[in-house]
Formats: structure tokens, sequence, C-alpha cells
């Protein structure tokens, strides 16, 4: 894969009785905050913006987190949009809206 810049939503529905669903994906979230990755927390998802293997490597912790701590079951569902000759920043397509 290319080494631009592209973006990515995550959101976590974890299928849980166990705890409250929310500390998971608090938990998700501090994995997202400590990997220095550009991101925006959102009401549904948590947008991230960097290198496709970075973005990857942090979506795969997010997820690898998840069965280390004994989530029983979650849904992660992604977005990623990526353009094969150039870099695609989020500031592009949202600040007119700013």
């Amino acid at each position: 894969m290319h080494d631009y810049t592209i973006n990515a939503s995550i959101q976590l529905l974890p299928i849980v009785q166990d705890r409250h669903p929310y500390d998971w994906v608090d938990e998700a979230i501090a994995i997202i905050q400590q990997s220095g990755i550009k991101h925006e927390v959102g009401p549904f998802a948590t947008t991230l913006e960097g290198r496709y293997a970075e973005v990857m490597e942090v979506i795969h912790k997010v997820n690898e987190h998840l069965v280390q701590k004994g989530c029983v079951e979650w849904i992660t569902s992604l977005q990623i949009q990526i353009r094969s000759q150039g870099p695609i920043t989020r500031s592009e397509k949202t600040e007119k809206f700013q």
C-alpha cells in the first residue's frame, strides 16, 4: 500500500453484559490517544488520520486489546478513504463547515 495520508473511522460496539459497553469503548479510545495518531472522537465513531500502515496498526491494537482483556464479543465497523495519487485529509473535507 502507498504511504500517503488516509482517513478512517472506527466504531466499536461491544456485545457484553459483564461491563457497561462504554467502559470498553473508553479503553479503545485510550489506545488511539496513546498511539499519537491524529484523531477526533465523535459520539458514534472516532476518525483517524495517518499513513495507511499507521492507521491499520492502531485498529489492530484496539481489537487485540479487547481480546487480551477478555471482551466476550464486539463489532468493529470501519470506513477507510484512500486516494491512490496523494494524501486525503479530514480538514479538506470538513473545513468549509468549521
